[in-house]
């Protein structure tokens, strides 16, 4: 059974931008690529995006993971915009691990009504716990990237490099 509007979500429907469509096309350059006054790059969020899904799917299946000490934790350095050879595969890499992550995360979404309401443990900061369910870890997965998405597009409109091959809203 699962929920249908939460699967939807993870892939961008509706006013969310497909989070696959914001990256599938961008060149490994364009990628690391940063602009003046903003901390960070596509590459960058879609790292974050990743680190964020990994550890929260982690809970979801029971690891215990310590929540990171600060927030800078989740946000890999940037990687140079160099174009040496191994660049542009790297970036394929990153990108496939964010699509994998994110379909798990759609799987999960379909589960039974036991399944979702299962009771995960979530550490937070200074690691302090509280409780949660599956249902609730994966909606805060999808709120989490619909808003790194949104940067992505942004940032994409900074370099003229919006709307992505698939299409995409242009405001």
């Amino acid at each position: 059974m699962g929920d249908n509007i939460l699967r939807e979500l993870v892939y961008g429907r509706g006013a969310h931008a497909d989070p696959i469509a914001c990256v599938e096309d961008v060149s490994a350059e364009l990628a690391a690529r940063t602009v003046a006054d903003y901390p960070h790059s596509i590459w960058q969020i879609v790292e974050h995006m990743s680190y964020w899904m990994d550890y929260d799917l982690g809970k979801v299946a029971g690891e215990n993971r310590p929540y990171p000490e600060k927030a800078i934790e989740s946000w890999p350095a940037h990687p140079s915009p160099a174009a040496d050879q191994g660049r542009a595969e790297q970036w394929r890499v990153a990108i496939q691990r964010f699509v994998d992550l994110l379909a798990q995360v759609a799987r999960l979404s379909e589960s039974d009504a036991a399944e979702l309401a299962r009771k995960v443990q979530c550490p937070g900061p200074g690691q302090s716990r509280r409780e949660s369910t599956v249902h609730a870890v994966l909606w805060q997965i999808a709120a989490h990237n619909s808003y790194h998405a949104g940067q992505i597009a942004l940032l994409r409109r900074q370099f003229g490099a919006w709307p992505p091959a698939r299409g995409g809203d242009t405001w």
